[in-house]
């Protein structure tokens, strides 16, 4: 088809103008797309020898759209979309040349007609519009796509893109969806037939791209679509989740978690109050497990925004995520301590007092671990909640029950702990606790040193046992089948 429609173009000739004609090979103008063509068209080429039957009688693809009446815009437009349903391939750069850069200047006059086009869109025009979207973005990729992510770590933010050798026409492709779907002569009654379940479910397997730049334009793609179709508001949700269900518990390979969670945390902000129990659902089984891959760090911003979202909306939830957090607290993986703690400040300000009394013996018994932490990150990171006036005044308020659980944790880092930035932290808690209740803390202390006696009493009796056992079993002359204690 390209071929047949190149044929038709005439040469350049030395006796015309530069700028009368131009074929592909001699470069197209993209700051005009199609002004250097108007004339190159032939009214009598058949078009049948061009489009299949479904194309518009009688139009030519090639002419400008300045070049045809008002009343054969639409028409022409349908054209234009039929054109630039041929895919090509571009893994081979000098292949198809001239076809590709026609393909990308009607591209670009599409474009450039949805952005200025104000009279409606007919049904044929969204069909054809939807059509030639879905043809150009909706593809699998190839293995190394799925399998390039097999061991998501921490850092794989570090990790170089990939970027897809078609941008330059699916760029052009994506610009003109996001124009076409925002545009006002759009109505979404007609358009909802053909942004349907099966397009947004395709649509939604795009963010599996590796080519970031994809994402972004998806990204902007689905929230517009979220927004105009409200008929689809709820499937869209549904879906979403369960790519968050299929990468928590079964893949944990995803190139767009982020960008989705990007999405959801613009429509959390728009739910109603009291929030409908989907949307707590969704909280637990999505939200928090969320925190469990490997990979966190690659979205942990996204994911810990609409966290906070939920909170501010319903502050009663605030003790249920942070149960959630210390169900899935990662003891092994210091960066993830890390950015659970700077999690739990943000929770910490927005909590009420009735939730943080429900979780504050757990919460502090794991910060308390964490302070005692041999990396130092860890350490800071927690002693740094001391830092917080929110935090400060949840603690003091609650300091009988909370002073007992930490000062164990202060008083080994002050003996113990290898880092000296880490060891002025914990005096200076130390001493802020001692300005909120010296009583408190001296009585605790005490509490704490006969405990230490206590712990140190019963290691020396063990001990000493033990030293019984292998001078009994030293003395003990070996005979027939009698168990003896050897000693290292």
């Amino acid at each position: 088809m390209w071929k047949q429609i190149l044929s038709k173009l005439p040469r350049k000739s030395s006796k015309l103008d530069a700028d009368s004609a131009r074929t592909p090979t001699s470069g197209i103008n993209t700051s005009s797309p199609g002004s250097g063509r108007a004339n190159a068209a032939s009214p009598a080429v058949k078009r049948a020898a061009v489009f299949p039957a479904s194309a518009i009688a009688g139009i030519e693809p090639l002419l400008a759209f300045k070049d045809v009446p008002s009343s054969e815009k639409m028409n022409l437009f349908i054209s234009k979309l039929s054109l630039c349903c041929v895919v090509f391939d571009f893994t081979d750069p000098v292949k198809n040349t001239p076809e590709k850069e026609l393909k990308r200047a009607t591209l670009l006059e599409l474009l450039d007609f949805v952005s200025q086009n104000s009279t409606k869109f007919s049904e044929p025009a969204i069909l054809a519009s939807f059509k030639m979207c879905s043809i150009n973005l909706f593809r699998d990729f190839p293995p190394s796509y799925r399998s390039s992510n097999t061991n998501l770590g921490e850092n794989d933010n570090d990790s170089e893109p990939t970027f897809d050798p078609a941008w330059s026409h699916l760029q052009i492709v994506y610009d003109f969806l996001l124009k076409f779907v925002t545009s006002p002569s759009l109505e979404a009654k007609v358009a909802k037939k053909y942004i349907n379940h099966s397009f947004i479910l395709r649509t939604i397997d795009l963010f599996q791209s590796e080519d970031p730049r994809e994402r972004d334009c998806l990204k902007a793609i689905l929230h517009r679509i979220y927004g105009k179709f409200m008929v689809h508001r709820p499937f869209v949700r549904k879906s979403m989740s369960h790519v968050f269900y299929r990468f928590v518990f079964e893949t944990e390979k995803h190139n767009g978690i982020a960008e989705l969670l990007e999405i959801f945390g613009s429509v959390i902000t728009g739910f109603a109050l009291p929030l409908k129990e989907e949307h707590k659902i969704f909280l637990w089984r999505a939200l928090i497990p969320l925190h469990k891959p490997k990979s966190l760090g690659v979205y942990f911003q996204q994911l810990s925004y609409c966290v906070t979202q939920f909170i501010e909306k319903e502050p009663k939830l605030a003790g249920g995520v942070i149960k959630g957090l210390l169900k899935y607290w990662p003891i092994t993986n210091s960066q993830k301590e890390v950015m659970f703690l700077g999690e739990l400040e943000e929770i910490l300000e927005a909590i009420n007092m009735a939730e943080f009394q429900k979780v504050m013996v757990p919460l502090f018994w794991r910060i308390g671990q964490c302070i005692n932490s041999y990396h130092f990150q860890v350490a800071e990171r927690a002693l740094f909640l001391w830092n917080n006036d929110q935090v400060i005044n949840l603690i003091a308020h609650n300091r009988h029950v909370i002073l007992p659980i930490v000062l164990p944790a202060l008083e080994s880092n002050a003996q113990n702990h290898w880092n000296q930035a880490v060891l002025n932290l914990t005096l200076n808690v130390k001493k802020m606790f001692s300005e909120m209740d010296d009583a408190l803390v001296l009585s605790c202390f005490s509490r704490y040193n006969e405990e230490q006696e206590k712990l140190n009493f019963t290691v020396k009796k063990r001990k000493e046992a033990w030293e019984l056992l292998e001078n009994a079993a030293s003395r003990q002359p070996i005979a027939g089948n009698t168990a003896v204690l050897v000693t290292p």
